[in-house]
């Protein structure tokens, strides 16, 4: 009997690690690279102008910290309303991204999960 307490507690606590692990690894978003017509002349490399053509839900650009991100397909994964996010289509969301609008930062797997929708660089005027 204690052998069979032994190895069901054992059978548990491994599904339970192996549900966590599965939990804490996102899967792999499909990044949209631009389409030829919009590239700008050095890839990776994009202007305030570049993003600001992205300002839609369903094409979704923001700058942040000076990266470029490319979250179109993470709007309506968000945790929270993914409306919070439609405001900072196309724009510069370094501020809203830190305070989250409440003063309080990201955590550090939203920093790694942030870091998979990365397209590039914010090119200087």
């Amino acid at each position: 009997m204690r052998g069979l307490y032994l190895s069901s507690t054992v059978l548990f606590w491994l599904a339970v690690a192996g549900l966590w692990h599965a939990a804490e690894a996102p899967p792999e978003p499909a990044i949209n690279p631009p389409s030829p017509a919009e590239a700008p002349a050095s890839p990776g490399r994009y202007s305030t102008g570049d993003v600001a053509r992205h300002g839609l839900a369903e094409d979704c650009w923001m700058i942040i910290a000076g990266e470029v991100y490319d979250v179109s397909s993470y709007i309506p994964d968000h945790p929270t309303d993914p409306e919070i996010l439609l405001p900072w289509c196309g724009r510069d969301a370094s501020e809203a991204y830190r305070t989250k609008g409440k003063g309080r930062s990201h955590s550090a797997y939203a920093d790694r999960q942030l870091a998979q929708y990365r397209i590039g660089t914010l090119r200087s005027p």
